[in-house]
């Protein structure tokens, strides 16, 4: 159905041409789930665009791309548009950016259909909810008249799914679909594909950085590594006898659910064959626990809650208010690591953010180092924030693109006095920069220059430069490929051993919390649903909730 025939593509820069993809062939059988894995920058999404006719106008293709024995290398513009969204559709990874945020979710699938199939408008729209349904929305008719910042990431990402299923396409490109998304709904999205897939016949391409996941849904797997194919076979064989070194760091760069490595190997470390498979033994981590639980806490959470009143009285005529954080309570001890979980919505960031001040508490208590500090003054409120610090999720929108990283670091330095002058801070920050990976060099640098992993250490540099106690990690590693996030989870682990830091680390990858954690607390819409050691909390949960968010991890083969 898809024949790929040494297909090679570079893009032109300053009259040069550089290579992102070399000479790789692959086919997609009718009926077939292929999944394509590899890092960023590996090529795998630069293929998919090249499939779709969707590269810029400076990369130059080389090979065939063959659909049904029609080369789409060489096929015109309007050929193209009545291929694209019609045979072969595309998901793409981010549906906020994919969506129109100025039109409602059915017009714009209503718009795929009238395009494409010689139907009648009111036809169309009956053709739309039908869709909405089949791809498990809720209030299918209801959706049909909102507009995409109404509706969660989840659903957002079903509208994707409806609209590029819209037409009955032979070929379905998913590039990277749930990556942003919670494990039971990113479950609820492969089991969905899955199903589509059956009753309609279709081939899937399925794209993704996490082998874990392609294993649940792929027939067949490629894997991609500096733009060439090194691996390629039936799934199966692939993961249980991989024969690459770079499909078996893959395989291996994600923590284990049954044991905890005490530095998670990389890429780099397969490669050179330098891996360290030293084990963290129950023993050592209950040594360590009677050690830091022996003391008093350093953060203490009574009965926090933080409401929200949202004037939605445009759309249903009255206000509402939304319980985000309601009635917590938990004790943090210094240098512990505590794990906060839940799906979108269950209230783990607004927390975070009200632990910082950064939202206001409606009531109850926070005690840090045996002080109330939820009615701090302006002053020592300062104090208190140079103490508590947050890495975020997305470092580059926290970034300045205007001021080089060098600068970004100290500004907030100046802020709380930390050193008496200009040279000792620069000093200390390339002392930090290196501490985190990087090099002098990067302190003249600007955010855009460099890639996810490396801002991402940026955002621990400035974090780790005003010297705090407590330091909130906020998703931080959640959009970072597995190697690299394999990288930053050693780098957190080794700065904690170092300088003694308390963590509290949110994310919804119930793997990663449980081999960063000591304790585990899980949230469901604003309340904890469980807390306890983050071992026994995974060994045997005590709530149907945690026992669905357990199931829904990626087990791999």
């Amino acid at each position: 159905m898809l024949s790929i025939q040494n297909l090679s593509i570079a893009f032109k820069s300053n009259n040069e041409l550089s290579t992102v993809v070399h000479n790789i062939s692959f086919e997609l059988k009718q009926q077939q789930i292929l999944g394509i894995v590899g890092e960023s920058g590996s090529g795998k999404s630069v293929t998919s665009l090249a499939v779709l006719g969707l590269l810029d106008k400076n990369a130059n293709v080389e090979g065939a791309i063959l659909f049904n024995e029609t080369d789409l290398t060489k096929i015109s513009k309007k050929e193209f548009q009545k291929i694209r969204g019609n045979q072969i559709s595309m998901i793409f990874q981010e549906p906020m950016s994919s969506l129109n945020p100025s039109l409602t979710c059915g017009y714009q699938v209503l718009e795929i259909l009238l395009q494409h199939k010689n139907i009648s408008k009111s036809e169309a729209k009956k053709e739309v909810i039908s869709l909405f349904n089949k791809v498990k929305l809720p209030r299918a008719e209801t959706i049909f008249t909102q507009y995409p910042h109404q509706i969660s990431g989840g659903q957002k990402q079903r509208v994707m799914i409806a609209m590029a299923i819209a037409c009955k396409p032979q070929i379905l490109i998913a590039d990277e679909p749930t990556t942003a998304l919670d494990v039971t709904v990113q479950k609820e999205i492969i089991e969905l594909l899955k199903e589509l897939q059956q009753e309609t016949q279709m081939s899937i391409i399925f794209i993704t950085h996490d082998l874990a996941l392609v294993s649940e849904i792929a027939d067949s797997v490629l894997v991609m590594y500096q733009g060439e194919i090194v691996e390629q076979g039936a799934a199966k064989q692939v993961f249980k006898s991989p024969t690459h070194n770079y499909t078996k760091a893959l395989i291996n760069s994600k923590p284990s659910l049954t044991e905890r490595i005490k530095i998670l190997p990389t890429v780099q470390d397969f490669v050179e064959q330098t891996i360290k498979n030293e084990v963290y033994t129950s023993e050592q981590r209950n040594e360590f626990h009677k050690k830091i639980y022996a003391n008093k806490p350093l953060l203490e959470v009574h009965n926090l809650a933080t409401y929200f009143n949202t004037d939605t009285s445009f759309f249903f005529g009255k206000p509402t208010t939304v319980k985000a954080v309601d009635g917590v309570s938990f004790s943090l001890f210094e240098g512990e690591t505590l794990g906060l979980v839940g799906e979108s919505g269950c209230g783990k960031t607004t927390l975070g953010r009200t632990i910082l001040h950064l939202e206001k508490a409606t009531k109850g208590q926070l005690f840090y180092k045996q002080q109330d500090v939820t009615t701090l003054s302006k002053k020592a409120l300062k104090s208190f924030r140079k103490e508590v610090q947050i890495i975020f999720q997305d470092p580059f929108s926290s970034l300045n693109p205007r001021i080089p990283v060098g600068k970004a670091i100290i500004e907030p330095m100046k802020v709380h006095g930390i050193l008496n002058s200009s040279a000792e801070r620069k000093q200390y920050v390339f002392d930090i920069l290196k501490r985190v990976g990087l090099h002098e060099e990067h302190f003249y640098r600007y955010p855009h220059e460099f890639s996810g992993g490396q801002r991402q250490r940026i955002g621990i540099a400035r974090t780790i430069a005003l010297k705090p106690k407590l330091i909130i990690c906020d998703e931080s590693v959640s959009a970072l490929d597995v190697s690299v996030q394999a990288q930053v989870l050693n780098l957190l682990n080794e700065l904690k051993q170092d300088f003694g830091f308390t963590y509290i680390f949110i994310s919804h990858d119930l793997a990663v919390v449980k081999y960063m954690s000591d304790q585990l607390v899980v949230m469901n819409l604003g309340k904890i649903e469980e807390i306890g050691d983050a071992d026994l909390v995974y060994k045997t949960p005590k709530t149907t909730y945690t026992q669905k968010l357990i199931d829904a991890i990626p087990k791999g083969i």
